[in-house]
């Protein structure tokens, strides 16, 4: 038996969207911009360092995982305002 809180919070959910190429590419553009940022920054370089960019490992890490959180709230703000 479902709760009737939880069908009230059910009906102001907005729909997620289905993934699509524009999906990835917003995604990608985002974990881009935030990883130009880092790089951009005065942030300390603490510890193994990736091979290809000057950037730690933990640093690059947490910049795809902050560009995935910027990007999944474009995407769901596209996707709330029907442009997506």
């Amino acid at each position: 038996m479902i709760s009737s809180i939880l069908l009230a919070a059910a009906a102001i959910v907005p729909a997620t969207p289905v993934w699509s190429p524009t999906v990835g590419i917003i995604i990608s553009a985002s974990c881009f911009v935030v990883l130009l940022l880092s790089l951009v920054s005065k942030a300390p370089k603490v510890g193994p360092q990736l091979p290809i960019l000057p950037v730690s490992v933990a640093g690059f890490i947490g910049a795809m995982a902050f560009g995935h959180v910027i990007g999944i709230g474009i995407v769901l703000g596209l996707t709330n305002i029907g442009r997506l």
